[in-house]
C-alpha cells in the first residue's frame, strides 16, 4: 500500500507565512459586525476586572471586619462577593448573546461566497483539486474561524488587558512580590513564539489531511457500486485506514505540543506563585506586610492564573484559524473565468476569413457558405497542465458547421472530440485561434450569454439530488414549465418511464440520480439539453447507453429537434451518425476530412475503420 493514496490536489502549501497578517484578511467579513464585536469585548473585559475585585475586598474582609472581629462585616463583604460574582457571569453571558448571531452570519456569508466563487471558477481548476479539500474549506475551516472569532479573538484582548491590569494592581499592593511574577514573562514570551511558529505547520499539515480523508470517503460512497462489484472494500478500507493513521499521527504532533506549552504555562507561574508567597510570609512575620495585603496579592495573582495558562490554546486556535483561513483564501483568490478574453480583441483576433480557410485547409476539409453557424478558425488547444514539449490535444482545427445544419464529429478515442465540444460553450478557453457564433467571437462574448446560446449533454449524464422536473429544466430559462418539461421528455422517449415512477416529475432522483439505470440517466440529460430550444446544441455521443429500440425512437423525435437548431453531435456509431447532414473525422488535433458519410466511406480509410469497428491500433489523444 502506497504512504499516501490521495495524491496531492491543491497548490504548493505555503508554511512561512504571518498568522496576524492572515487573519486581518477577515476584516471584511467582520467589519459589518463589529460593532457588536467590540461590545461584547468591552463587556467580556468589564466581566474579567471584576474578578480583580475580589482580592480587594478580600483584603478588606482581612485587615478589616475579620482583625475586628466583626460578623456583620465579614457577612457584608460576603454578600459584595457574591454580588460580584453573578454580575461577572451575568456579563459573559451577555457577551455570548451578543455574538452568536451575528458571528454565525458571518460564517454563512463565507460559505455563501466560497460556493459562489467555485460555480465561477475555471473547469481546469476543479481538475486539479480534489473535492474532498474543497469540502474541506467550506465546512471545518469556516467552522474553525468562527470559533476563533467567537472566543480566541475576543479573549487574546480581554486577558491581555486583564493581566496588565492585574499586575498594576500586583505592583501597588507590594512592588517587590509584584517584580517575582514579573520574572516569567520574558521566558514565556519566547516559548509561546517557539510553539506558535512549530504549531502552525502541524496544525496545516492536519487540515490538509482532513480534506485528502474527505475525498477517500466522498469517492468511495460515490463509488460504492464499483467497490462493492470488483470486492475492493478492504483496499478501499486500507487506504481510509492510512491516511486516518497520519490525521492520528498529526494530531498527535498537534497534543504534544499543545501539552509542552501548556506545562511551561502552569508551571512557570506557578514557580514564581511560590516563591512571592514565601517572600510575602517572611514579610508579614517581620511586620513589613499586612496579612490582608498578602492575602489580596496571592488572591490577585491566583485570578491571573486563568488568564496566563489560556494563552497556549488560545495561540493553538488562534494558528487554527490561522490555517483554515489560508486554506479558504487559496481558493477565494483563484482566478475566476473571465467573462470576456481580456487578451482577445477585434483587432489581435486571426484575421482569417472563409476564402483564405477554404485555401489552407486540407482539400477534404475545405468548407464553403456564409459565415453564420459555427466557425472554428485554427483552433488550438493544451491543457494547462500538459507538458511544454506535449504535442496540443487540438492543433489548427478549421471547420464550419452551416446555420441550421448538423455536423456530425468521429475520430477515434483520445482525438480531442469531447475537448473540441467543451471549447464552444467556454469551458476551456483555446490556445489559440477562434470561434465564432453566426459570426460573433465567442471570447468577446459574456459568458453568460454564451451559455444561453450554447446547450450541452455531456458523454457521462449527471443528475443532481432534485426532482426529475428540477433535473431537466434546469436546461431552461427561469420561464419554461410543465409544456415545455413534456416536450423534452418526449424527445428524449423518458415520458413513459418517467410517469411511472412514484411522483411522476416530481420524483427525486437521488444523488448523481444512481437510483436509474444509466440509459434513464442519459435520456434525461438530452431532455435537459432541448428543454430550451437551443440556438446551438451539442451532443457527446448522447445514445450510448440506449438500447436499439429506444435509440431508433429517440433519434426519430431528435431529428425534428435538429431542424431548428445548429447542432454539433460526437458519434462513435453509424447510427448516430444518420442523425448528421455531414461529418468530420478529427486525427491527430486536426480536422481530416468533412462530408457526407457515404463519401468518407469512399474517401477516408481511417473514417471507414472507425464505423466499421476493425481492431487495429490507433494513437491519439
Amino acid at each position: 500500500m502506497p504512504e499516501n493514496p490521495v495524491p496531492p490536489a491543491n497548490p504548493p502549501r505555503t508554511r512561512d507565512r504571518s498568522a496576524v497578517r492572515v487573519l486581518l484578511r477577515l476584516w471584511p467579513y467582520v467589519r459589518p459586525v463589529r460593532g457588536r464585536w467590540f461590545a461584547a469585548a468591552v463587556v467580556a473585559i468589564v466581566a474579567s476586572c471584576l474578578s480583580l475585585v475580589i482580592p480587594l475586598v478580600l483584603k478588606w474582609m482581612v485587615d478589616g471586619p475579620i482583625t475586628d472581629r466583626d460578623p456583620g462585616g465579614v457577612w457584608r463583604g460576603a454578600l459584595y462577593l457574591l454580588l460580584l460574582g453573578i454580575a461577572e457571569a451575568l456579563l459573559f453571558g451577555f457577551r455570548r448573546w451578543l455574538v452568536a448571531r451575528p458571528l454565525s452570519g458571518v460564517e454563512a456569508g463565507m460559505r455563501a461566497d466560497l460556493y459562489h466563487r467555485l460555480q465561477r471558477l475555471p473547469i481546469a481548476f476543479h481538475d486539479r483539486w480534489a473535492s474532498g479539500q474543497l469540502l474541506s474549506r467550506g465546512t471545518t475551516d469556516l467552522m474553525l474561524v468562527r470559533m476563533f472569532l467567537a472566543f480566541p479573538l475576543t479573549f487574546l484582548l480581554v486577558n491581555t488587558v486583564t493581566i496588565l491590569a492585574g499586575y498594576v494592581l500586583l505592583l501597588a499592593q507590594d512592588w517587590s512580590l509584584g517584580l517575582v511574577l514579573l520574572t516569567p514573562v520574558l521566558p514565556l514570551v519566547i516559548v509561546c513564539s517557539l510553539f506558535e511558529s512549530r504549531y502552525g505547520v502541524v496544525a496545516r499539515r492536519a487540515q490538509d489531511q482532513v480534506g485528502d480523508l474527505t475525498t477517500v470517503v466522498e469517492e468511495s460512497v460515490l463509488g460504492i457500486r464499483i467497490v462493492k462489484g470488483f470486492g475492493r472494500h478492504r483496499s478501499q478500507a486500507d487506504a481510509f485506514r492510512a491516511l486516518s493513521g497520519q490525521l492520528r499521527t498529526t494530531e498527535l504532533a498537534k497534543a504534544r505540543l499543545l501539552a509542552m506549552i501548556w506545562a511551561v504555562i502552569t508551571v512557570v507561574p506557578e514557580l514564581a506563585i511560590g516563591a512571592a508567597l514565601v517572600l510575602g510570609t517572611v514579610q508579614v512575620a517581620d511586620g513589613d506586610l499586612s496579612a490582608g495585603t498578602l492575602v489580596a496579592f496571592l488572591s490577585t495573582a491566583l485570578a491571573l492564573r486563568w488568564p496566563v495558562e489560556s494563552i497556549g490554546f488560545l495561540l493553538a486556535m488562534s494558528q487554527e484559524a490561522a490555517t483554515a483561513t489560508e486554506r479558504y483564501f487559496e481558493v477565494m483568490d483563484a482566478e475566476e473565468e473571465p467573462d470576456t478574453r481580456p487578451d482577445t480583441t477585434p483587432d489581435t483576433a486571426p484575421a482569417t476569413t472563409p476564402a483564405t480557410l477554404a485555401d489552407t485547409a486540407p482539400a477534404a476539409a475545405r468548407v464553403t457558405g456564409g459565415s453564420g453557424g459555427v466557425r472554428f478558425e485554427r483552433v488550438t488547444f493544451r491543457y494547462p497542465d500538459a507538458p511544454e514539449d506535449a504535442p496540443p490535444v487540438l492543433d489548427g482545427v478549421d471547420l464550419h458547421i452551416r446555420s441550421g445544419e448538423t455536423l456530425a464529429l468521429v475520430g477515434g478515442t483520445g482525438s480531442g472530440k469531447t475537448t473540441l465540444t467543451a471549447l464552444v460553450p467556454r469551458l476551456h478557453e483555446t490556445t489559440g485561434g477562434r470561434i465564432l457564433l453566426d459570426g460573433e467571437d465567442i471570447a468577446l462574448m459574456d459568458r453568460a450569454r454564451l451559455r444561453s446560446l450554447v446547450s450541452m449533454a455531456f458523454e457521462e449524464p449527471t443528475l443532481f439530488s432534485a426532482s426529475v422536473g428540477e433535473n431537466v429544466l434546469m436546461g431552461a430559462g427561469s420561464t419554461a414549465g410543465e409544456r415545455e418539461l413534456r416536450r423534452a421528455l418526449g424527445v428524449a422517449q423518458a415520458n413513459a418511464f418517467v410517469d411511472r415512477m412514484p411522483e411522476g416529475t416530481a420524483t427525486q432522483v437521488g444523488e448523481q440520480g444512481l437510483s436509474l439505470s444509466g440509459g434513464q440517466r442519459q435520456r434525461l440529460a438530452l431532455a435537459r439539453a432541448v428543454v430550451g430550444r437551443p440556438r446551438f446544441l451539442i451532443l457527446d455521443d448522447p445514445l450510448s447507453a440506449l438500447d436499439v429500440h429506444t435509440e431508433a425512437r429517440v433519434e426519430a423525435a431528435l431529428r425534428e429537434v435538429l431542424r431548428e437548431t445548429t447542432a454539433l453531435v460526437v458519434a462513435h456509431r453509424p447510427s448516430t451518425v444518420m442523425l448528421a447532414d455531414r461529418v468530420a473525422l478529427l486525427s491527430r488535433g486536426r480536422i481530416a476530412a468533412v462530408g457526407t458519410h457515404q463519401e468518407l466511406l469512399r474517401g477516408s480509410e481511417e473514417y471507414a475503420w472507425l464505423m466499421s469497428g476493425e481492431t487495429t491500433a490507433q494513437e491519439g489523444r
